[in-house]
C-alpha cells in the first residue's frame, strides 16, 4: 500500500502544478508533509456578538444578513473596485469592505446570511470591518472551517490565503484520516496518555476546543522528540557492541602521586567529573564523554587526569586543540604539572607537535610518537595527517569540539585500536539539554569555577559613551593591567557602517592609546604572525591588544583584565560570552564593556542577558529563548533543527520522558524487530535511512 509521504500533493484536488511548485518551497511536497504542516496559532471563532458590540480595534465573530451591497472603483488606483456590503443583526448594522474582489457579488446578495470574522476599525466617522474573514451560512453550516470554531492559522507563502488552505488540510483529513498508519507503539502511548496519530492530525488542524488541541500538541512533540532520541540511543548501543575498547588502569602509584602534587584543590564537580571518566575507562568498552563546562571552569586538568591513567596503564594520549597558540598554552601548562608529578617508576614525557615546526623537527616526534617515546602529545590539525603513528593510542581528548568537523575527529580515533574518546567545549548548552543533545555521548559537566578567581563586571555602553570606555581601558593599563578591544571585522565595512580593526589600530594607536603599546591580531595573519603577536602580548610586551574573534578560543591571560567589544550588537550570545571568558582569568577583577547600538528587541534582549548573567549556562538558556531551537542549534545536531512543533525549552519534561522511552525500547528490542515495532522501525528509516545499519545489527 503507498505511504502518505510517498503521495505528491499534485493529487490533492485544487493543487496544480504551478502551486505545488510554491508548497515545494515550503517544504510541502507530499500529503504527510502536508499534515505535518502545522498552525502557528489559533483564533476563536466560536463564540458570536452582537453589532451593538463592536468597538474600535476590538476583534468580533459576528452572525449577520446582508442588508445591502454597492460596488465602486477607487478614484486612487485604476481599475481597483471597492466592495461596501452594509450588513446588520437585530442590534444594529455595520458596513464590511473588501478589496479588488468583484467575483464576490456573485455571492453576495440581498438577504444572504453571512458569519464574518475580523477587526473593527474607524475609517471616515463610522465603524467598518475590512477584507473580514467569512463564511455564507447554508441550512448546514456545520463543516464551516473559517467561521464558528476554533479557527487555524497558517504560515503561508505570498499569494495562498489562509481560507484556501484551510479548505485544502480539511479536503486531505477527508480523504487520507483513515489511511494514516499509527507508528507509536500503544504501550508507549498508553504510559503516556497520548492520543493515537490520526485524532492528534485531526485535532491540531481543527481542534473541537483548547484542551483536545493540547493533547495533540503533547502527542505530536513526544512523537519528534521520541524519533530524535532513537537514532542517538542506537548509534550509542551500536558503538558498544561494535567497538570493544580497553580496560584501563586508572588506579596507581602514578595517578596518586599526580594527584598529590596539584598545588589546589579540585572543585567537587571536577572530583565528580574525574569519578565518571574513571568509571568509563575501567570498562572494556570506548568511552565516548563529553565533558562541558564554562570558560576557566578546569576542564583541562580534568583532561590531564584522564591522561595520566592512560599512560598508567601503558597507553598513550593524544591532545588535539583548533591552534597554535592554544598548543603551546597547554603544552606549557601540562608540562609544568607533570614535571612535579611522576614517580620512581614513571617520568610522563609530553611532546608538542605543530604545523609550523621545520620539518627534521616534525620527523623527530613522528619517530618518538612512533617508538612510544612521547606519552602525552599535544598539537593541532597536523595530527591528523597519514604520517602520525602511534605506538599504543590509549585516549583522544578533543578541546573545542566545535571546531574540528565529525570525519577530522574519526581519522584520530583511527590511529589506535579504538582509544577513549574524551571531548571538551567551553560553548554551552543548557542544562537541561546537554544530555539529550549529545545522546550518543555520556555528558559530564563541571558547573562551578575554581575560587579565587577575579568578578567580571559588564557593562553596555551606547557608541555615544565610547570614551567612557577608553577611559575605563586606560586605567586599567595605567595600574599595570593590560586590555583588549575586539572587532566583528578586518577592513572597514561601508555596508555595515563598522570601523574595522586593522582601520582603528592605526586610528587608536595614533590618538586615544598613543601612550601605549598596541598589537593587532586577526584571522588573515599567517599563523606564525599570529602566534608571534600573541607571545608578545603575554610577555606583556603590549598593553592593548585589537583583535577579531580569532580570540574567542583558548588564550589565558591573568594580566588582560579589560576588554572593549566594538558594535557587540553583531556578535552573538554565545560567542559574546566566550570573548569575555578572555579577561577575568586571574585573582584581579576585570570589566567586560559591550558597545552597541542595540535596534531591535534581540540585540537587546542579548546585552541585558551579559549584563546580567554570568553563568555560560544561563547564557545559553537566554540565547535558546532568544534565537528559538531552528537557529541556536544550526547543523550541530542532526534532527533537533528540525523540529516542527516540538520545543525543548519548553517541554524539557517530554524531551526527558521520549529519551527514557527511546532507551526503555531499544534495550529490549535493538534491531526493532518485534511486531508491534515495525510500524516504528519504517518511520524511522523513512526520516533517517542513514540508521538502517543501526536498527538492521542492533
Amino acid at each position: 500500500m503507498q505511504q502518505l509521504h510517498e503521495v505528491p500533493i499534485r493529487f490533492i484536488k485544487g493543487i496544480g502544478p504551478k502551486r505545488a511548485s510554491v508548497f515545494a518551497g515550503y517544504g510541502i511536497q507530499s500529503v504527510e508533509d502536508m499534515l505535518y504542516y502545522f498552525p502557528r496559532r489559533y483564533e476563536d471563532r466560536t463564540r458570536f456578538s452582537l453589532v451593538a458590540d463592536a468597538k474600535e480595534g476590538v476583534i468580533l465573530s459576528l452572525k449577520v444578513k446582508i442588508l445591502s451591497l454597492r460596488e465602486r472603483r477607487s478614484f486612487r488606483k485604476r481599475g481597483f473596485s471597492i466592495m461596501e456590503v452594509l450588513t446588520g443583526d437585530e442590534s444594529g448594522a455595520l458596513v464590511c469592505v473588501w478589496f479588488n474582489r468583484p467575483y464576490l457579488k456573485q455571492y453576495f446578495k440581498p438577504g444572504t446570511n453571512l458569519i464574518i470574522y475580523g477587526k473593527i476599525e474607524h475609517y471616515a466617522g463610522r465603524l467598518q470591518m475590512s477584507a473580514p474573514d467569512f463564511e455564507i451560512v447554508e441550512d448546514d453550516a456545520g463543516g464551516s472551517v473559517n467561521t464558528g470554531r476554533i479557527v487555524p492559522v497558517y504560515s503561508l507563502p505570498e499569494g495562498i490565503s489562509q481560507r484556501y488552505f484551510r479548505r485544502l488540510i480539511k479536503g486531505v483529513l477527508d480523504t487520507y484520516l483513515s489511511k494514516i498508519n499509527e507508528f507509536l507503539p500503544y504501550d508507549v502511548r498508553a504510559r503516556h496518555s497520548l492520543l493515537n496519530l490520526a485524532k492528534s492530525l485531526l485535532e491540531i488542524h481543527f481542534p473541537e476546543n483548547p484542551g483536545i488541541q493540547k493533547q495533540a500538541y503533547t502527542r505530536l512533540a513526544f512523537e519528534e522528540f521520541f524519533l530524535f532520541q532513537i537514532p542517538l540511543v542506537l548509534r550509542k548501543l551500536f558503538r558498544k557492541k561494535e567497538r570493544k575498547g580497553i580496560s584501563q588502569a586508572v588506579d596507581g602509584d602514578l595517578t596518586a602521586a599526580f594527584a598529590a602534587s596539584l598545588p589546589f584543590a579540585l572543585t567537587p564537580a571536577q572530583k565528580r567529573v574525574i569519578g565518571e571518566i574513571k568509571a568509563d575507562m575501567k570498562k572494556p568498552e570506548v568511552m565516548q564523554r563529553l565533558l562541558q563546562g564554562d570558560v576557566g571552569s578546569g576542564k583541562t586538568i580534568v583532561a590531564v587526569y584522564a591522561s595520566v591513567m592512560a599512560v598508567q596503564g601503558g597507553y598513550q594520549a593524544v591532545f588535539i586543540v583548533p591552534t597554535e597558540i592554544l598548543a603551546r598554552q597547554h603544552f606549557e601548562k601540562i608540562s609544568c604539572q607533570l614535571s612535579v608529578a611522576g614517580c620512581r617508576k614513571k617520568k610522563i614525557e609530553v611532546g608538542l607537535l605543530l604545523g609550523s615546526l621545520k620539518a627534521k623537527d616534525k620527523e623527530k616526534i613522528y619517530r618518538q610518537i612512533r617508538e612510544g617515546d612521547i606519552d602525552i602529545v599535544i598539537g593541532t590539525h597536523v595530527l591528523l595527517g597519514e604520517g602520525i603513528k602511534f605506538k599504543n593510542l590509549g585516549l583522544v581528548v578533543i578541546d573545542e569540539q566545535h571546531k574540528f568537523g565529525v570525519e577530522q575527529r574519526a581519522l584520530l580515533t583511527r590511529k589506535g585500536f579504538n582509544p577513549d574518546i574524551l571531548v571538551m567545549t567551553a560553548t554551552p548548552i543548557p542544562r537541561t539539554l546537554a544530555f539529550t543533545l549529545y545522546g550518543d555521548m555520556d555528558v559530564s559537566v563541571i558547573d562551578e569555577l575554581p575560587p579565587g578567581r577575579g568578578r567580571i563586571q559588564t557593562l553596555n555602553f551606547s557608541d555615544q559613551e565610547r570614551e567612557r570606555a577608553y577611559q575605563l581601558v586606560r586605567e586599567q593599563v595605567r595600574a599595570g593591567n593590560q586590555a583588549y578591544i575586539i572587532y566583528p571585522v578586518i577592513e572597514e565595512s561601508f555596508a555595515l557602517d563598522i570601523e574595522g580593526a586593522r582601520t582603528m589600530y592605526e586610528q587608536l594607536k595614533e590618538s586615544r592609546f598613543k601612550e601605549f603599546r598596541l598589537g593587532l591580531v586577526h584571522g588573515r595573519l599567517k599563523q606564525k604572525d599570529q602566534d608571534e603577536i600573541m607571545r608578545r602580548f603575554k610577555n606583556k610586551e603590549l598593553d592593548i591588544l585589537i583583535a577579531t574573534t580569532v580570540l574567542e578560543v583558548g588564550i589565558d591571560i591573568p594580566s588582560a583584565t579589560c576588554m572593549v567589544v566594538e558594535h557587540a550588537e553583531r556578535f552573538g550570545l554565545s560567542q559574546l560570552h566566550q570573548l569575555r571568558g578572555r579577561v577575568g582569568r586571574g585573582q584581579r577583577d576585570s570589566f567586560c564593556i559591550l558597545l552597541a547600538e542595540s535596534r531591535t528587541e534581540t540585540a537587546q534582549a542579548r546585552m541585558q542577558a551579559m549584563v546580567k548573567y554570568s553563568d555560560g549556562f544561563r547564557i545559553a538558556e537566554e540565547d535558546l529563548k532568544i534565537r528559538g531551537p531552528g537557529e541556536f542549534f544550526g547543523e550541530r545536531q542532526h534532527g533537533l533543527s528540525e523540529l516542527r512543533i516540538a520545543n525543548p525549552l519548553t517541554q524539557m519534561h517530554l524531551l526527558k520522558r521520549s529519551r527514557e522511552e527511546a532507551v526503555k525500547l531499544i534495550g529490549a528490542d535493538p534491531c526493532l524487530g518485534a511486531r508491534q515495532n515495525q510500524a516504528l522501525k519504517a518511520k524511522l528509516l523513512q526520516r533517517f535511512p542513514e540508521y538502517e545499519k543501526f536498527v538492521l545489527v542492533g
